[in-house]
């Protein structure tokens, strides 16, 4: 099945994230944990899926990122991987996994494509993890960037409001794109930084900026799947917009459901052997 707008049943690569760039079109990414769902965000024609670490919270109800594993990632990334046939799959490294030094992320990011199959990962941070990027990177394995607000470091930052206000941190975070773009990462996530500055970053760099709460001058934008389709409640950032309300539409259906087997009207003969 193609897309709403997409022909182009190719499967997408990091090469092609880069072309999009290049020629202006905008790339639409949304995460995914689970088979189901990422086989029904592919047929539907979106360009990325990440397997967010954001499963810490949307699937298994933790307050923060923090607690993911190496292996829930690779079982995430593994099930995600069953259901896709065209979009290009990230997935995320764990906190811990590649902070501590260079050997063991590398380590780390060769068994998560390894065992996932996935085809390109996600680290958070700049200048400060470059060199372990650029051994990930040596390794054959791509990286996309993740910059602005980065939940790993929430304890550090205290907060989840907006980053990059001041000067001197959009100054560190303009740095810290650019030598993401230098070391050879193909693509960088902007979350929740001011528009301006995320328009300067798209415009000085090679490779494509998705942006989560970063305007609309990105080269692409993501979203979490579950807060897209309304399935969560209580979290409504100005950047969020809700395409469908399936809380309410799957309360009403198991609520029906309830009701069915409570009145004896489930199953019915036609529905029986």
């Amino acid at each position: 099945m193609a897309g709403y707008l997409v022909s182009d049943t190719r499967k997408v690569t990091t090469h092609r994230y880069i072309e999009m760039k290049q020629r202006g079109e905008k790339i639409s990414m949304l995460t995914s944990y689970d088979y189901t769902t990422a086989g029904i965000v592919d047929s539907a024609g979106i360009d990325g899926i990440l397997v967010g670490d954001s499963a810490s919270n949307v699937m298994a109800g933790n307050a923060t990122t923090l607690p993911m594993t190496i292996d829930q990632m690779i079982y995430h990334a593994r099930s995600v991987m069953r259901g896709v046939k065209r979009a290009l799959v990230v997935c995320d490294m764990p906190f811990g996994s590649y902070q501590v030094d260079r050997h063991e992320g590398v380590a780390n990011a060769i068994r998560m494509m390894k065992e996932s199959g996935c085809d390109a990962l996600k680290l958070e941070g700049g200048i400060e993890i470059i060199d372990t990027i650029k051994g990930i990177l040596d390794a054959g394995i791509p990286v996309m960037g993740h910059l602005g607000l980065t939940p790993q470091s929430i304890n550090k930052f205290g907060t989840y409001a907006v980053r990059a206000q001041e000067e001197a941190e959009a100054d560190k975070l303009m740095s810290d794109a650019m030598a993401l773009d230098d070391v050879g990462c193909f693509a960088v996530v902007l979350e929740k930084i001011p528009a301006t500055l995320a328009e300067q970053v798209t415009h000085h760099l090679r490779i494509p900026t998705i942006g989560i709460g970063a305007g609309s001058h990105t080269d692409g934008q993501i979203l979490v799947v579950d807060d897209m389709l309304g399935k969560t409640r209580g979290f409504s950032p100005r950047f969020l917009r809700r395409y469908a309300d399936l809380n309410e539409i799957m309360t009403n259906a198991i609520g029906q459901y309830v009701t069915d087997v409570k009145n004896n009207d489930f199953p019915r003969a036609e529905e029986s052997y």
